[in-house]
C-alpha cells in the first residue's frame, strides 16, 4: 500500500510539475510572472529525485516552499484569498513528503522529529478551521421577544406595486420586526407553484408578490396568476392563461400590476394585470381571477400587433406593466445578439380600463406617437425589458433601455439608436413624448443595457431624486423632473481601437460622487484558482486578452476582458432605499466577461446561426449577430474548474449615504456552502462573497431583507451597520425581490420570498414561495 501511494504521489507531482513548467514558460513569454515556471521546474526535479528514492527531494522541496512563501507575500501581501492558491497545494505536497510513507520510501527510517505532535496538531487545525467556519456562520440570538409597533395606517401594511410603490423604493414603513426581535422569525407557510412546463425550458421564480387588502398576488414563470391568503398561503384562485412557451428559453415573470378603477364597483373594479411570454396583456378581476371581458378583446391585448413578423422566442414580456395616470406602460424583452432587424423595442401605453392603445414611443420615430403608418414599429430598436417606475404627480414614466440589436457591434446603428440606448428615459404619461433622457453608456458595445428599475426617492430639502443603477456598477443620482444629475457626473476618456466598420465614443459618463460597484480592476496578480495550475491558466488568459480598463472595445485578434461582465455591477434586483436613514442598499457582483468578435467568414465556417424555436439558449455563448460583419463569443471569465478567474469576493452588499454619496459599510455577501469547483457545492460556509441576482427590501425598523445569492439563504441585516442579524435556509436560491406586508388576521408583519433558484447562477431550482413572521402571541 505504501509503495502504491508513493508511486501515485510521484506521478501526480511529476505531471503537475511538467504542467506548471509548461504553463509558466507560456506565461513568462507573455510578459507575466516567471515564478510559475520556476515552481514547475522544482516540482519536476523533486518528482525525479523521489522516483530515484533520493532523500534530497525533501530539503529541496521545503527550501522551495520557503521561497514560494516569500514570493507570495511579496506579490500579494497578507491577503488570505490571494495566498490560498499560491500556498495550499504546494504545502499539502510538502506535508505528504514528511509522512512516514514517503520518508521510508527515500530511505529515512528514523521518525520525523516532532511528528507525534505535528500530525495531531494538523488535524486539529483542519477540524478547527472547518468548525470555525460553521461557528462564524451562526446568526446572533434575538435580543428581545417584544414586538415593534404595528402600522400607523392600513396602507402602510400593503405592497401595492413592484418594489412597493410606483417609484420602486423597496421600502416598507412596517416596524413590527425589529433588529432586536428578528432572530425570532420562523417559517409561517410555504406555497408551491407546481410544475410549470413539460418542455425543456429553464424556470426562474422571480416574482415580487403584491399584497392588497386580504390577498397576495403573484405570477409563476409560465404566467399563471395566483391569489393567496396572506395569513396562511392558501390558494384563493389561479388563472391559467395557457401561455404558448414555444421558443422561450427561460420562464420568467417578475410580477403583476394592481389597479383600482376610479368610482367603479362590482366585477373588475379592482384589477390585476399580467404581461405574458407570448406577448399578451391580460386584465383579471382581483376578487375572482376571471378575465375582464371589456378590456381589449375578451380581456386581453395582443402585444405582437404592430411588430410585424415575430419569430418564436424573439419577443416576450418578463416585467410587470408600469401604471401611470390610468395607463399601463410596457416594453418587452428582445432576444439578444442574434441579428439586425429583430422585433421593435417600442414602448407602448394602453388604457387601464378599456385596453385601448394610448400612445407609443418608437425610437425609430421618436416624435410620432400613434400607430405606425406602415403598420410596423421600427425594427431592431433599443428595447426595455426591466421594470419601469412612474410619478403620477409629474405625469412621467421612467423607462430603462437596452441596445439596438445586436449587442456587440454598432456600426449600423442610427443616431436615434445611439441617443436613446442604454439610458433612462422620462416619457410623458399623456403623450409618450420624451421629457428628458440620460444615457448611462454611450454607443454601448458591451451589453450594458440598463437592467434595474429606476428608484424614485424623496429626501429632505425637497429633493425629488431618481437613482439609476447600472451593470457598469455606476449609480447615477438624477433630478427626476429634469434628468439633471444631483450628484456630479463626469465624462472621462475610455479605451479606443475599434474593429473595422465600428465607431466608438471617446468618453463615457462616470458618477464620480458615488462609489463604483464594478469591483476591483482585474490584474494579473489578482487572477485566482484553487491551485497554482489553474491560477496560471487564468493568468495566461488574462495576458492573452485585450484589457485597457473598463469599456475596452471587443476585438477579433484577441479576447477582450469586459469588466464588469453582463451580470454587473448591478442587475435587475436594483437597490432599496431607507428614506428615514437616508441610506441606499446595494448588492453587487464582481465578475468579468471574456468576449471576442468573430469575423463573419469564420462564423459561417463554424456554423454560428441565429437561434430559432427549436434551438434556443440563454444569453451568451456564440451569438450570430447576423447582418453585421462579426459574430461574437460571450462567456464569463472562468477557470477550467468553472470558478471565476478573478480573486474573491464575487459579491458584496453595501450601504451608501445618499446625502454625501459616501460608502457607509460593505460586507461579503454569501458563503461557499452551495458553490465550488465544477459547480459542485463545498457544503462549508466559508465567507467569500458569491455572485448574486435579486433585490432587497428595507423596513422602517432598520432592517434589510435579501436573498439573491448563489447560496440558498435568506438574510436580514441591520440597515445602519450591515450587521447580519438573521438568516434562513431556502430550498433553492432566493433570486427574487422579497415583499413585506401586514396581516390583520394575526396582527403580524410577514416577509415573503420566492425561492426558485436561477439556472445561470447555478443556485438550484424550486417553486416555493416562503413566508416568515414572528411567532403568534
Amino acid at each position: 500500500m505504501r509503495r502504491f501511494l508513493n508511486l501515485c504521489f510521484i506521478v501526480i507531482l511529476f505531471l503537475a510539475g511538467l504542467s506548471l513548467l509548461w504553463l509558466g514558460i507560456r506565461l513568462a513569454l507573455l510578459g507575466g510572472s516567471p515564478w510559475y515556471g520556476v515552481s514547475g521546474f522544482i516540482m519536476t526535479v523533486t518528482a525525479l529525485l523521489g522516483w530515484h528514492r533520493s532523500s534530497l527531494s525533501i530539503p529541496l522541496y521545503w527550501a522551495f516552499l520557503v521561497a514560494n512563501l516569500g514570493w507570495a507575500l511579496w506579490e500579494v501581501g497578507l491577503d488570505g484569498w490571494a495566498l490560498a492558491p499560491r500556498l495550499a497545494m504546494p504545502v499539502v505536497i510538502g506535508l505528504y513528503m514528511l509522512t512516514p510513507f514517503y520518508r521510508h520510501h527515500v530511505g529515512l527510517a528514523r521518525p520525523l522529529p516532532g511528528g507525534r505532535v505535528l500530525w495531531p496538531a494538523l488535524l486539529l487545525v483542519i477540524a478547527g478551521a472547518v468548525g470555525g467556519a460553521f461557528w462564524a456562520d451562526r446568526s446572533p440570538s434575538a435580543a428581545s421577544v417584544q414586538w415593534g409597533a404595528g402600522p400607523a395606517s392600513p396602507t402602510d401594511g400593503e405592497w401595492l406595486a413592484y418594489g412597493n410603490g410606483r417609484g420602486g423604493s423597496r421600502y416598507s414603513p412596517l416596524a413590527q420586526i425589529t433588529p432586536a426581535n428578528v432572530g425570532n422569525l420562523e417559517r409561517a407557510w410555504t406555497y408551491h407553484t407546481g410544475k410549470l412546463t413539460n418542455g425543456k425550458q429553464g424556470t426562474a421564480f422571480q416574482a415580487n408578490p403584491l399584497k392588497v387588502g386580504n390577498r397576495l398576488f403573484l405570477c409563476a414563470g409560465n404566467n399563471d396568476v395566483i391569489a393567496l391568503d396572506p395569513e396562511t398561503g392558501r390558494q384563493l384562485w389561479r388563472h391559467q392563461p395557457r401561455t404558448d412557451l414555444a421558443g422561450v428559453y427561460g420562464l420568467v415573470c417578475r410580477g403583476v400590476t394592481y389597479y383600482r378603477v376610479p368610482q367603479a364597483h362590482g366585477p373588475c373594479a379592482e384589477r390585476i394585470y399580467t404581461a405574458t411570454l407570448d406577448a399578451r396583456l391580460i386584465a383579471l378581476d382581483a376578487a375572482t381571477g376571471r378575465v375582464c371581458p371589456s378590456f381589449g378583446q375578451g380581456g386581453q391585448v395582443d402585444l405582437k400587433a404592430g411588430l410585424g413578423t415575430v419569430e418564436k422566442g424573439y419577443y416576450f414580456v418578463t416585467s410587470p406593466p408600469a401604471l401611470v395616470r390610468g395607463r399601463l406602460v410596457l416594453g418587452g424583452w428582445v432576444m439578444d445578439g442574434q441579428k439586425i432587424r429583430e422585433p421593435s423595442g417600442v414602448i407602448r401605453a394602453f388604457d387601464a380600463v378599456s385596453g385601448k392603445f394610448s400612445w407609443a414611443f418608437d425610437i425609430g420615430r421618436p416624435n410620432q406617437h400613434g400607430l405606425p403608418p406602415d403598420g410596423v414599429f421600427t425594427r431592431g430598436t433599443p428595447n426595455s425589458w426591466a421594470p419601469m417606475s412612474s410619478d403620477d404627480r409629474l405625469g412621467l414614466v421612467y423607462v430603462p433601455t437596452g441596445n439596438a440589436t445586436p449587442d456587440y457591434f454598432g456600426g449600423h446603428r442610427t443616431a436615434n439608436d445611439d441617443r436613446y440606448s442604454s439610458a433612462v428615459l422620462a416619457l410623458d404619461a399623456e403623450s409618450g413624448s420624451v421629457r428628458w433622457s440620460f444615457q448611462t453608456t454611450h454607443h454601448d458595445l458591451w451589453d450594458y443595457d440598463v437592467p434595474a428599475q429606476p428608484t424614485l426617492v424623496d429626501l429632505p430639502g425637497g429633493v425629488r431624486g431618481l437613482l439609476q443603477p447600472t451593470k457598469r456598477g455606476e449609480i447615477f443620482f438624477l433630478d427626476r423632473a429634469t434628468g439633471k444629475p444631483l450628484l456630479p457626473v463626469e465624462e472621462r476618456p475610455v479605451p479606443q481601437g475599434a474593429v473595422p466598420g465600428e465607431r466608438l465614443s471617446r468618453t463615457q459618463p462616470y458618477s464620480v460622487a458615488m462609489p463604483s460597484f464594478g469591483g476591483p480592476r482585474p490584474t494579473e496578480e489578482g487572477m485566482w484558482g484553487l491551485t497554482p495550475i489553474d491560477q496560471a491558466m487564468c493568468r495566461i488568459r488574462f495576458r492573452q486578452a485585450r484589457f485597457n480598463g473598463d469599456m475596452t472595445p471587443l476585438s477579433t485578434e484577441h479576447p477582450t476582458l469586459t469588466w464588469p461582465g453582463y451580470l454587473g455591477g448591478i442587475d435587475w434586483g436594483g437597490v432599496s432605499v431607507d428614506p428615514r436613514r437616508g441610506l441606499m442598499i446595494v448588492n453587487n457582483n464582481q465578475v468579468a466577461n471574456y468576449n471576442r468578435l468573430i469575423p463573419r467568414a469564420v462564423a459561417d465556417r463554424q456554423g454560428i446561426k441565429p437561434m430559432n424555436a427549436d434551438h434556443m439558449s440563454d444569453v451568451g455563448g456564440p451569438v450570430a449577430q447576423q447582418g453585421v460583419p462579426y459574430a461574437a463569443h460571450i462567456a464569463p471569465f472562468l477557470s477550467p474548474l468553472a470558478i471565476p478567474c478573478q480573486q474573491p469576493p464575487y459579491g458584496r452588499i453595501n450601504a451608501v449615504d445618499l446625502k454625501t454619496g459616501k460608502l457607509v459599510w460593505s460586507r461579503l455577501f454569501g458563503t461557499s456552502r452551495d458553490s465550488g469547483p465544477l459547480a459542485l457545492p463545498t457544503f462549508v460556509p466559508i465567507p467569500m462573497g458569491v455572485p448574486n441576482i435579486g433585490g432587497s427590501v428595507a423596513t422602517a425598523s432598520g432592517l434589510t431583507f435579501i436573498g439573491a445569492t448563489q447560496e440558498h439563504m435568506f438574510r436580514a441585516y441591520e440597515t445602519t451597520t450591515g450587521r447580519l442579524l438573521w438568516k434562513a435556509r431556502l430550498p433553492a436560491g432566493g433570486n427574487a425581490s422579497p415583499t413585506t406586508y401586514w396581516s390583520n388576521a394575526s396582527g403580524r408583519q410577514f416577509v415573503v420570498i420566492a425561492a426558485g433558484g436561477h439556472g445561470a447562477m447555478l443556485s438550484g431550482s424550486g417553486d416555493a414561495l416562503i413566508a416568515y413572521a414572528l411567532p403568534k402571541r
